[in-house]
């Protein structure tokens, strides 16, 4: 049985968990980690429910031994590595404690290289697999008040650019998802539930619609495959 790993996992209606439930109903053993225990027990069972494979895994993104050990459980299974970690960081430069821009790096870019190393030393003997990493419009931009999040988003987005040039000659399609706005789920409903209702249904994302770009990439053959997809609403300004 091929396995997948998602990194980056919160309540079952968020992206983390809906990339979980779709490769699961596609036949892979998932993966599932991030920090919370009893959030990612929540998306196992709800996909077991629905029939599929799936294990909860504690781990933090930056930990060198927690990534080692994550891989560890696929062994030679893995086809499939999904990095989703990473929050916004928003503030004003001059304000910022360092120890607030470091954290915003490391989680969005250290945590991706440590997690995209590990993938590759796996697929590479093999000689195929599929990488992607999320990204987002802070990917492409620099914009006032958000400067650590934009540098550590651009630098894992240089990253992926830079793994999927060294390793597509190996068999190992690197992608990159630009998610460009807000993700209509269950975090922006319950912490910003008045950005939320300005913004609407139409004005957010769709789950769905995302997971399905993440399907699409992973489904590429070797030769057309894309680095980067871009994903909005029909009303984003960009």
């Amino acid at each position: 049985m091929k396995s997948a790993i998602v990194i980056g996992v919160g309540p079952v209606d968020g992206l983390g968990a809906q990339l979980c439930h779709r490769f699961a109903a596609e036949g892979l053993h998932v993966e599932v980690a991030g920090r919370t225990k009893e959030k990612l027990e929540a998306v196992v069972a709800s996909i077991e429910k629905a029939g599929g494979s799936a294990s909860a895994v504690v781990a933090d993104a930056t930990s060198e031994a927690d990534i080692e050990a994550l891989f560890e459980r696929t062994g030679d299974s893995l086809d499939l590595a999904i990095y989703n970690a990473g929050n916004n960081t928003p503030g004003r430069i001059v304000d910022m404690e360092a120890q607030y821009f470091e954290q915003s790096w490391r989680v969005c870019c250290f945590g991706g290289f440590l997690f995209g190393r590990e993938a590759v030393r796996r697929m590479a003997p093999r000689g195929s697999g599929t990488l992607l990493f999320t990204g987002a419009s802070a990917s492409l931009r620099g914009r006032s008040f958000f400067g650590a999040f934009n540098s550590s988003k651009g630098a894992l987005r240089m990253l992926a650019q830079a793994m999927a040039k060294e390793y597509a000659a190996e068999g190992i399609h690197v992608g990159h998802m630009v998610v460009d706005g807000a993700i209509g789920g269950e975090k922006i409903k319950t912490a910003f539930p008045d950005y939320a209702a300005r913004l609407g249904e139409e004005g957010m994302i769709s789950i769905d619609g995302i997971v399905d770009g993440y399907a699409f990439l992973y489904h590429q053959p070797p030769r057309a495959w894309t680095f980067e997809l871009d994903v909005r609403t029909s009303q984003e300004t960009w």
